[in-house]
Order: structure tokens, then sequence, then C-alpha cells
């Protein structure tokens, strides 16, 4: 394994791609995966593509949080914005995320009326509750287990201060199910993961040994530096020169191979797993974290008794075979001539983590 000082020194950078190219020689053409949305944008910002070997591709998968939620979930929600008396507080990417028609987006609702705001935290949205009894402000619970545990504590807080015209919509996704739906998809063409180190962070790294013992195939636990990148890059390819996968952690420095036991019991505190849809991917069984009925008072869709509408695509757009790394942004046929950053028609393009917009700055 990589020792930290790799993480941050320049100087060790061409070191690495003469061992990564001497490793490919030995394994042929290889295709990597990332499945962090921090790292689809730091790969792309650093420019890591255009200097790998020829024969070493990286794809983005499933790991930006907004880009995986469905179409129809975003209508839901657009919807509930106009109810009289409804207040939603969000994460700011998801404010300009459109729904089954382009250029609806929470932004767009706002401005005709319906009460949207952005925030940094759950907290922040407890705290607009408390200040404002009159409205029911409810939070939109987005994000993989990075994002888990401070929505959990938030509910406890709102639980614990009875304050009851505050509640979530979880949208909360658990990784694993995701990566397995993946990997056993007809279209699956990868040969190792680039694991992410946030989720890591909370789940440990030993949450994706699941990569070598069930499926054969080497997992790295990666940090977010552009050195972090290669030498996890380098050690996918060794092992699959070696021919023997593991799952190795490259990101010690902040992941340890059981996570966080105190984020990881105020997720079990709070959510039980249950199915979740996911934009390319469809229904996926224990994919999504559901708030517990003894907080049912807090829960969103019990509350208010919501369920998404029929599912519906934007004509053309092709995030979903993004998302499952089976077309580049560049293949889509609205890449750069209808979609943008400033006219999205597709959350790959609007959230900072979508591998749409890493490609639109970087590429």
């Amino acid at each position: 394994m990589l020792c930290d000082s790799y993480f941050k020194n320049p100087k060790d950078v061409p070191i690495l791609l003469e061992k990564i190219e001497r490793n490919t020689k030995l394994t042929g053409p290889v295709c990597l995966m990332e499945i962090c949305g921090t790292h689809t944008m730091a790969i792309a910002r650093s420019g890591i593509k255009s200097i790998l070997p020829d024969n070493v591709t990286l794809l983005s998968g499933p790991g930006c949080p907004v880009c995986v939620t469905p179409a129809s979930m975003i209508d839901m929600i657009l919807d509930l914005s106009q109810r009289p008396g409804f207040l939603i507080a969000s994460y700011g990417d998801l404010l300009r995320v459109p729904g089954s028609v382009q250029g609806d987006s929470l932004l767009k609702r706002r401005a005709a009326g319906g009460k949207t705001m952005s925030v940094y935290s759950p907290i922040d949205a407890l705290q607009i509750a408390e200040k404002h009894p009159d409205l029911e402000v409810i939070f939109l619970g987005i994000g993989f287990e990075t994002t888990a545990p401070g929505t959990a504590a938030c509910i406890l807080e709102a639980a614990s201060r009875e304050i009851s015209n505050f509640s979530v919509l979880s949208m909360l996704k658990r990784t694993e199910p995701a990566i397995r739906s993946l990997i056993e998809s007809p279209d699956f063409a990868v040969d190792g993961f680039l694991c992410p180190g946030h989720v890591a962070a909370i789940i440990g790294a030993d949450g994706f040994k699941f990569l070598p013992s069930d499926y054969r195939l080497p997992g790295v636990v990666s940090g977010f530096e552009p050195a972090d990148l290669l030498g996890s890059i380098l050690e996918l390819t060794g092992m699959l020169a070696q021919k023997a996968p593991s799952l190795k952690n490259e990101y010690t420095r902040l992941v340890r191979p059981g996570g966080n036991p105190a984020a990881l019991s105020m997720i079990n505190r709070v959510f039980i797993p249950c199915p979740s849809n996911w934009r390319g991917l469809g229904d996926i069984d224990g994919s999504g974290y559901m708030i517990r009925p003894e907080y049912a008072r807090w829960d969103a869709g019990k509350k208010f008794a919501l369920s998404p509408p029929e599912p519906k695509e934007m004509p053309g757009c092709r995030c979903a075979q993004v998302i499952r790394g089976v077309l580049p942004p560049s293949g889509c046929p609205l890449f750069r001539k209808v979609c943008s950053p400033d006219n999205p028609v597709g959350p790959c393009m609007v959230s900072g983590e979508g591998a749409c917009s890493a490609a639109w700055q970087y590429e």
C-alpha cells in the first residue's frame, strides 16, 4: 500500500504514471470506475485522464446524489412547493434540477410564488421551522451515507424539541446495493472501482469488501488529491496485473476499516433500509433509507401521504446512461448543443458533482 506521503507530493506523479504504464503492459486495456461525484470533479479538474496511458479508461458511475434522483421525485417536490403554507428547504444544487419538463425547477417555482430556501444543513431548516411556526417546513434529505448522520441528528433534535411543523423527505441512498445492481447489469464492463472516500469514512473501508469477495473485482478507497487518485489507479492496475483482486484503503489518513461508529449508530437509530428508485438503475431493494415508524411525525412522506408520479424522463437526455458509465457526456446528443450549465436539461449538468458538468468545465 502507498504511504500517505504520496498524497500531496507532485514530484511523485511521474513515478506513479511510469508504474501504471508498466502494469497496463501486462493487463492490456483497463476500464476503471469512480463512484463518487467529488472524485469525478477532481479527476476532471486535475486533467488525470489526459496523462494516463491510452489503454486506461476512467468512467463516472452513480456517485452524484442529485443525478441519481429520478425526475418523478423532482416533479412531486415541485408540486409540493406550490402548496399554501409549505416551505421547501434544500441544498443549493437541488434547487436547479429540472423535473420531466426542461426549465421547471424549484427556482422557477419560487419565482412563481412557491416558498423554497437554500440551506447548508438540515439544522438550518429546523431553525427556520422554529422561527416560522405558521409554515410547514420540509427538508429534502438527499445524499448517500455521508449526509445520512446529519439528517438523522436533525430528526432526533426535532423530536426532542417537539417541533411539529418540521419534517424530512428522505431521498437518501445506500451505496452498496446500487454498486451490486450496476455490476449485475447486462452492459457492465468495468475492471475495478475507485471507492468513495467520503462514504467509506462513515461505513468503513470494509463496507466495500464485497467487490473482491462476491465479484472478484478490485477496489481501492481513494482520497481526492491528484496523487491520491493516481496512487489508487496504480493499486488497481497492480491488482489486475497480478490477477489478485482485493480491497485496499489508500485513504488511511481519514478512513478506518470499521468506519465511524457514532455516525453509523445515528443512522441505525433513525433509519431502516428500504427499496429506492435510482435514475438509470431503476428500483433497487434496500438501496434507500426510510425514517423509522417511531419518527413518523417528522417523515414528510408519511405526514403528507406523498407518492411520486409515474416515471418520466426528459426527451433526448442521456443522464441515465451517463450515470451507468455506458455513455460519456460527449455521447449525449444534447451536450454542448442544447444542454449547458446555464440551460441544463438533466441533473448531470446541474450538480457540481455531475459528470456532464465536470466534462463541460474541464474536458
